[in-house]
């Protein structure tokens, strides 16, 4: 794998709504899969920078930071500069993030969002390491 690591952050964002604590899932449309909100850091952007920007772009949330969830690491088959589809390297660092203000709106890379209690997360969430980031999560106990 010649190419650079990609590196992106996100967060499990949580809101308390009395009778159970929730957490956001987000559909992108371009994979049919459902995952928690993280995206790819910009140049010069600090982890937990990115971790917000991207959570806001991809929910319209506004968040609290709270505690490190920790990276997960895998290898995806991404797109080089001249369209060729090769190995590449994704380390995606994650925080707890508690709700704040804000509201989403369907867009291009994000047609739905769910608020689910944890439980309900597993069942829906498509990919095996946002079970281990939500497990993390779930560790924590108090937020």
């Amino acid at each position: 794998m010649a190419d650079k690591t990609i590196r992106a952050a996100g967060g499990v964002v949580w809101r308390d709504d009395g009778d159970a604590v929730r957490v956001v899932v987000v559909h992108r449309p371009k994979y049919d899969d459902w995952s928690l909100p993280k995206g790819k850091l910009d140049p010069g952007e600090s982890w937990k920078d990115a971790a917000i920007r991207e959570v806001l772009e991809e929910t319209g949330l506004h968040v609290e930071l709270g505690d490190p969830l920790g990276d997960v690491e895998y290898v995806y088959r991404g797109s080089d500069k001249n369209g060729e589809r090769t190995p590449r390297r994704k380390v995606v660092r994650y925080w707890s993030m508690r709700a704040v203000s804000g509201s989403f709106t369907p867009h291009r890379e994000i047609d739905a969002v769910q608020w689910l209690e944890p439980g309900e997360a597993f069942g829906v969430l498509t990919h095996g390491l946002d079970h281990e980031t939500l497990r993390r999560f779930l560790a924590l106990g108090s937020r």
